[in-house]
C-alpha cells in the first residue's frame, strides 16, 4: 500500500500491479506465485485463506494489500491488473463487476485464454492487452506490413527480450495505424525510458517512479 501511495503521491494516476486469489476467492494485489521470496515460507497464495494472507507481514512490516483496498484508496487511480493465474479470473471479475470499476482499469496475463476469459465475464467493458500469442501473430504481421485487426486496446512488451528488440519505431508506428496503445515495461534506466519516449511509446513501467517523472517533466509531457 505504501508503494501505491509513494506513486500517486508523486502525481501518477495509472498504476501497475499483477494480482493472486486467496483460497477463498479474495485478490490480492502480489506478483509471486508463492511467498519464498519474500516471506521465505514456500506457499502460494491461492493456499491460504484470506485472513491468512492479511496476517502475513512482509520486509518493513507491510501487509499484502487487496485490490479492493486499493480501489477504494485511491478513487481517481487507473489500475493495469496483471492477472498471475486461473484461480484470480473469476474473483478478480467478480470485483470489477462489483465495484464497477471497468472503466478504471485494463487487464492484461501472459495467457491469451485468461484474458479472453476476463473480458467476458466483465461484459466486454475493460480495456485489454493481448496475450503472448497475439503478441507473436502482432509481431509477425507487423513485419509483414498485413492491415490486420486486433480485439484489444494495447500492447504490452518488454524492450527487449534474450537480446532481442521486442520494441522499435516500426512496430509502434503499426500498432497506432492499428489503433492501439504501446506500452513497455519493465523501464529503470533513463536513456532507455528516452529512448522509448522518442519512438512514442504510449506508456511506461517502472520501479523508479521519481525518476520516469523527471523524464517526463524534461520532456515536457507530465
Amino acid at each position: 500500500m505504501a508503494a501505491f501511495a509513494h506513486a500517486v503521491g508523486l502525481g501518477y494516476r495509472y498504476l501497475e500491479t499483477d494480482v493472486h486469489a486467496s483460497a477463498d476467492g479474495v485478490v490480492f494485489a502480489f506478483h509471486d506465485d508463492d511467498l519464498k521470496r519474500m516471506t521465505g515460507e514456500d506457499v502460494a497464495i491461492s493456499a491460504l485463506s484470506a485472513a491468512e494472507v492479511a496476517a502475513i507481514r512482509l520486509p518493513g512490516g507491510h501487509e499484502i494489500p487487496k485490490m479492493a483496498d486499493l480501489f477504494e484508496a485511491f478513487p481517481e487511480a487507473r489500475f493495469n491488473i496483471d492477472a498471475k493465474a486461473w484461480p484470480v479470473v473469476e474473483p478478480l471479475a467478480a470485483l470489477i463487476n462489483r465495484t464497477k470499476t471497468h472503466d478504471r482499469v485494463c487487464i492484461g496475463a501472459f495467457s491469451d485464454a485468461r484474458i479472453d476469459e476476463l473480458y467476458r465475464r466483465t461484459q466486454g467493458r475493460v480495456c485489454r492487452g493481448i496475450g503472448p500469442k497475439q503478441a507473436t501473430k502482432f509481431r509477425a504481421a507487423a513485419t509483414l506490413r498485413l492491415p490486420l485487426r486486433y480485439g484489444a486496446d494495447c500492447l504490452q512488451f518488454p524492450s527487449a527480450h534474450k537480446g532481442i528488440a521486442m520494441v522499435t519505431p516500426a512496430l509502434v508506428a503499426y500498432a497506432h495505424r492499428r489503433s492501439m496503445h504501446m506500452h513497455v515495461w519493465t523501464i529503470n534506466d533513463e536513456s532507455t525510458m528516452h529512448a522509448l519516449l522518442d519512438m512514442k511509446v504510449d506508456g511506461l513501467m517502472t520501479d523508479d517512479c521519481a525518476l520516469l517523472k523527471s523524464v517526463l517533466q524534461s520532456r515536457q509531457l507530465w
